[in-house]
């Protein structure tokens, strides 16, 4: 082998390695804007809380989801922003009791309901419902539910539909 091949072969290795980050950093960005509801347009976000009211009890202007990504599924978290509007914490906690009791079954359909059949992840979740265990735990000021799964792809469509409800409720949601 001579020199030039060498050469040529570690300049192609060091290029693939230089493009490998530059994808996985353009990947992380878009991660980042998505979850930080910049993809969702305003009139989306709109949509979503008309359709939300439809659904769900309390007043997303009283309050705040939470959508943390874990290492084995998720923790989504719903409370009132203010802990002593006893109203507010009330129909939150009936509501994630309610909708653990249907998750549990496979029944998404709220979820449908609010952010339309093609919601990132929704898919996997129904056929997937059997492999997914949903705690529901009353908190003072709220409620959350606990997704845990040793399934990747059920791990990763959990991630993905949190990052789809983070972007569609805008400013009403965060992940953490």
């Amino acid at each position: 082998m001579n020199v030039m091949q060498f050469g040529s072969r570690n300049t192609r290795k060091t290029m693939l390695r230089i493009a490998g980050i530059a994808v996985l950093t353009v990947i992380a960005v878009l991660g980042v804007l998505y979850s930080s509801g910049a993809f969702a347009p305003q009139s989306r976000q709109a949509e979503v809380v008309a359709r939300g009211a439809q659904v769900m009890p309390f007043d997303l202007e009283q309050t705040m989801h939470v959508f943390q990504s874990l290492e084995d599924g998720g923790l989504q978290t719903v409370t009132a922003k203010d802990p002593a509007n006893h109203e507010q914490i009330a129909l939150i906690q009936a509501h994630l009791k309610e909708e653990a009791d249907k998750f549990r079954r496979g029944d998404f359909s709220d979820l449908a309901k609010i952010h339309g059949e093609d919601m990132p992840g929704l898919a996997a979740l129904q056929a997937g419902a059997g492999h997914i265990e949903v705690q529901y735990t009353p908190l003072p000021n709220g409620a959350q539910l606990r997704y845990t799964t040793t399934e990747p792809v059920l791990i990763m469509a959990i991630h993905h539909w949190f990052m789809a409800q983070r972007a569609d409720h805008g400013r009403h949601a965060t992940g953490h």
